[in-house]
């Protein structure tokens, strides 16, 4: 939040001390039910002609602008090659408050926090982020039980960048696969090709459903060095025998950064037929789970493709 903007406020209701007052010395359930009545007394002063204005002004609130056959049509072709060892889930439409920005280096301001110490699911991948640690709290069952989780969920982020193909809030296919550390990167290589191979083998099925899409690629990034060459041999080697159409290719090196992802991450991109390229699917390892459950041996393969994003550029429409 701006600062300056902050500052104004307090000064105008001369009093320096809110901020503090509402954010440390109130209980969470104490700030809840202030909050709540304030909105209260806020929409008793609202008219219908209002409320029509605020919804024809607000970007947030207006319908998808993807037909919801065309979402049906593609989350049927999505769930026909998806591998049968994935779980769907329906998650619901808010999640915990701090969801976003906890255990992700997120600012909170990117989600849309309600009153009611939830937030509306600005990414679905640190939801089922969630259900993987709270299935995997029980450590008598941690070694062998590997969670695979996959939800179709409609997402909204208020800070949404305005560019074609961006949507404020928009529908997104993600998996997620929990699991342990087995050694000598065996469980990073297992989960990697299959979430890779599902991305690929939807793409390409895609394409044979008339969808306009046309020279397939698949990066990786590696934040170690030393995976570099064990990666490249072990997942885009082998997955290059298999879809030799794609291109998959060398693994590029990177200074780890913000720590969004840890070890290795992926990206899948694929031309129109005018030859421009679109970032469609993304995904890498994250320490989410290790955080939840304080065990640093857990380990978290998380991805996502925006499927308006997808249907948008390469649809009969686009």
């Amino acid at each position: 939040m701006n600062e300056k903007l902050i500052k104004r406020i307090l000064s105008q209701v001369q009093a320096p001390e809110l901020l503090e007052v509402l954010t440390q010395r109130f209980s969470q359930s104490d700030l809840q039910s202030l909050l709540l009545e304030v909105y209260r007394a806020r929409a008793q002063s609202l008219t219908p002609q209002s409320l029509l204005q605020q919804y024809e002004q607000n970007r947030l609130v207006q319908p998808a602008t993807i037909s919801p056959k065309q979402l049906l049509e593609f989350d049927q072709l999505a769930y026909s090659v998806l591998p049968p060892s994935f779980e769907l889930l329906e998650l619901s439409p808010v999640c915990p408050f701090g969801t976003t920005s906890v255990v992700a280096p997120l600012d909170q301001n990117q989600t849309m926090t309600t009153i009611r110490n939830s937030e509306v699911c600005s990414d679905s991948t640190n939801v089922l982020a969630l259900e993987c640690a709270r299935r995997r709290r029980d450590k008598a069952n941690r070694i062998e039980a590997e969670i695979k989780l996959c939800a179709s969920h409609r997402l909204l982020r208020p800070q949404a960048p305005k560019r074609p193909g961006t949507f404020p809030h928009f529908r997104i296919f993600s998996l997620v696969t929990a699991g342990r550390d087995r050694g000598s990167y065996r469980f990073e290589i297992a989960a990697l090709t299959e979430q890779l191979g599902f991305y690929v083998q939807l793409l390409q099925t895609a394409q044979q459903r008339g969808f306009r899409l046309e020279a397939i690629r698949v990066h990786l990034t590696v934040f170690d060095e030393q995976r570099t060459e064990i990666f490249k041999t072990e997942v885009l080697d082998k997955l290059s025998q298999m879809y030799r159409a794609v291109k998959f290719g060398d693994v590029a090196v990177q200074q780890q950064g913000q720590r969004y992802y840890t070890g290795v991450r992926f990206g899948i991109y694929a031309q129109d037929p005018a030859g421009t390229e679109y970032f469609l699917a993304d995904g890498g390892f994250t320490d989410w789970t290790q955080q939840l459950l304080s065990d640093r041996k857990e380990r978290l393969l998380i991805s996502g493709l925006g499927s308006e994003r997808f249907i948008a550029c390469f649809g009969e429409s686009s």
